[in-house]
C-alpha cells in the first residue's frame, strides 16, 4: 500500500494547489477581463463620427466652438483699448504686440494639439491590444473557473482518478506561469491606459485655457483695429476713391504681373503728387516717430531694405508649409510661392514694412493683398477670409493685415477631417516671382517644416 498512499498524497496536494491557483488566477483574470471589456466598450463609445480629436487641427476646431469669452473679460479688454493713446504710432505698436501674443498662443495651441494627437494614438493602441486579447482571456478565465468549481478529486477512489488528478496538476503547473505573465502584462496595460487618459485630460485643460487666451487676443486686435479705423475716419473719403480706382484697374488686368505693374505706375504718380504737396521732412519725421514706437525687433527690421532682410522675416501666419516655391503644384505647373496651412481665423501679419498697393478680390486668388516692400520687391498674400488694412496705407512688419477664414466642415459620412484655411505667400522682384525661403527666419522655417 505505500505506493498507493504516495499517489493519494500527491493527488491531494496537486488538487489543492490546482484549486487555489485556479481560484486566485480566476479572480485576477475576472477583474482584468472586466476592465478590458469595459475599456473596449468605452473605446467604441468614444469614437466621434466627425473625427473630433483625431488630428491636431480637429482638436483646435472642436475646442474653439465651445470656448467663449465672458462679458467681464470683454469689458476689461474694451477698457484697456480705451486707454491706448489715440495716435497712429501708438495704435500700430499695440496692434503689433497683440499680434505677436496671438501668434505665440497659436504656436502653443499647435504644440498642445500635437501632444494630444500622440497621447490619443497611444490610448487607442492600448485599447486595440486589450480588445484583441479579450477573446483569449475570456477562454482562459472560463477554463480556470471550471477548474476552480470542479477540481480533480483529492481522495483516491480509483487508480484512473489519481492519474487524471496528477495529469491535471501537471498541466496546470505548466500553464500557471504563462497565465500569471499575461495577467501582469494586462495589468500593466491597464495602468498605462489610466496614465495616458489622465495626461489627455490635462492636455485638454491646457488647450481650453490657451484657446480662451487666444480668443481674448483676437478680441483685443478687433478693438484696436476699430480704434485705428475711427482714428483714420477723416481720410476714408479719399481712400474710398482710391479703392474704386484700384478695383477698376484690377478688372482690366489679365494677370497678377500686369496688375502689379499697373498699380505700381499709378502709385508712383500718387507719390509724386504727395511729395509736391507735403515736405519730405514732414514725411520722414512721421516715419521715424512710428518706428520709435515699435518693439525693438521691429525697429531693427524697419531700418533695413527688403533685400537685406534675408533670414529675418517671420511667417505672416502660424502654420505648416503645404507647398513650397519651385515644387509641383498638382496642375502640371510649379509653385511660384509658398502655401501655409493654418488655424481657422488665424491672424495674418505683414512680413515686412510696406505700402498697401492692392487689397481686395482678384480673379482666382480670392482676397488678395499686395504690399510694395521697396527695392522693386512686392509681397503677395492670398487666401484670407478678410483683409483689415486699407488701400494706400503703410504697414509695419508684424502689423495685422487680415485674418484667415473658418475651416470647411468635415464630411462625417466620408470620414474626412475638416479642411483648414491655407495662405498663399509670394515674393516678386521687378514683377518676377522669387523663392521666399531665404527670407524666412531659420527658427520659423524649421518649426513650420518642409511640407510637401
Amino acid at each position: 500500500m505505500p505506493s498507493i498512499w504516495t499517489v493519494q498524497e500527491l493527488s491531494g496536494m496537486m488538487s489543492r494547489r490546482a484549486g487555489s491557483m485556479a481560484g486566485l488566477l480566476s479572480r485576477s483574470f475576472a477583474a482584468a477581463l472586466l476592465l478590458a471589456v469595459s475599456t473596449g466598450a468605452k473605446a467604441t463609445d468614444a469614437q466621434d463620427p466627425a473625427g473630433e480629436f483625431d488630428h491636431t487641427r480637429s482638436a483646435y476646431e472642436a475646442v474653439t466652438r465651445e470656448v467663449q469669452l465672458s462679458e467681464e473679460r470683454i469689458g476689461k479688454l474694451s477698457a484697456e483699448i480705451a486707454g491706448v493713446k489715440r495716435d497712429h504710432a501708438s495704435i500700430t505698436a499695440a496692434l503689433i504686440q497683440a499680434a505677436k501674443t496671438e501668434k505665440k498662443l497659436s504656436e502653443d495651441i499647435d504644440d498642445i494639439s500635437a501632444r494630444l494627437d500622440v497621447l490619443q494614438g497611444q490610448r487607442d493602441a492600448i485599447r486595440d491590444s486589450l480588445a484583441q486579447r479579450r477573446g483569449v482571456l475570456a477562454e482562459v478565465l472560463a477554463a480556470l473557473q471550471r477548474m476552480g468549481l470542479n477540481p480533480p478529486p483529492a481522495i483516491l477512489v480509483k487508480p484512473e482518478d489519481a492519474l487524471s488528478s496528477v495529469r491535471s496538476a501537471i498541466l496546470l503547473g505548466a500553464v500557471v506561469p504563462e497565465l500569471r505573465e499575461q495577467t501582469e502584462v494586462l495589468m500593466a496595460d491597464m495602468a498605462e491606459l489610466s496614465r495616458v487618459t489622465g495626461s489627455i485630460e490635462a492636455e485638454k485643460g491646457r488647450l481650453v485655457a490657451s484657446v480662451a487666451e487666444q480668443l481674448a487676443e483676437k478680441k483685443r486686435l478687433a478693438l484696436l483695429l476699430e480704434a485705428k479705423k475711427q482714428f483714420q475716419a477723416e481720410t476714408e473719403a479719399a481712400l474710398a476713391q482710391e479703392r474704386k480706382r484700384a478695383e477698376e484697374l484690377a478688372a482690366k488686368a489679365g494677370s497678377l504681373k500686369e496688375l502689379i505693374a499697373t498699380l505700381e505706375d499709378q502709385a508712383a504718380k500718387d507719390r509724386a503728387a504727395a511729395a509736391a504737396a507735403k515736405p519730405a521732412e514732414e514725411t520722414a519725421d512721421k516715419r521715424e516717430a512710428e518706428i520709435a514706437a515699435l518693439p525693438e525687433n521691429n525697429r531693427a527690421l524697419g531700418s533695413l531694405s527688403f533685400s537685406a532682410l534675408q533670414g529675418q522675416l517671420a511667417l505672416p501666419v502660424n502654420g505648416r508649409f503645404k507647398g513650397r516655391f519651385g515644387r509641383k503644384d498638382g496642375n502640371g505647373g510649379v509653385m511660384q510661392g509658398d502655401t501655409l496651412a493654418t488655424q481657422s481665423g488665424a491672424i495674418v501679419t505683414a512680413p515686412a514694412d510696406g505700402n498697401v498697393l492692392y487689397a481686395g478680390p482678384f480673379r482666382s486668388y480670392g482676397q488678395l493683398l499686395i504690399l510694395d516692400a521697396g527695392d522693386g520687391y512686392h509681397v503677395v498674400l492670398a487666401g484670407m477670409g478678410r483683409i483689415t488694412v486699407a488701400l494706400g496705407r503703410s504697414v509695419m512688419a508684424g502689423e495685422p493685415v487680415g485674418a484667415m477664414s473658418e475651416a470647411r466642415a468635415a464630411s462625417s459620412q466620408a470620414g474626412t477631417v475638416a479642411k483648414g484655411p491655407e495662405l498663399y505667400v509670394e515674393f516678386r522682384k521687378d514683377g518676377k516671382p522669387v523663392d521666399p525661403s531665404p527670407w524666412w527666419a531659420e527658427r520659423v522655417a524649421g518649426r513650420a517644416g518642409n511640407g510637401s
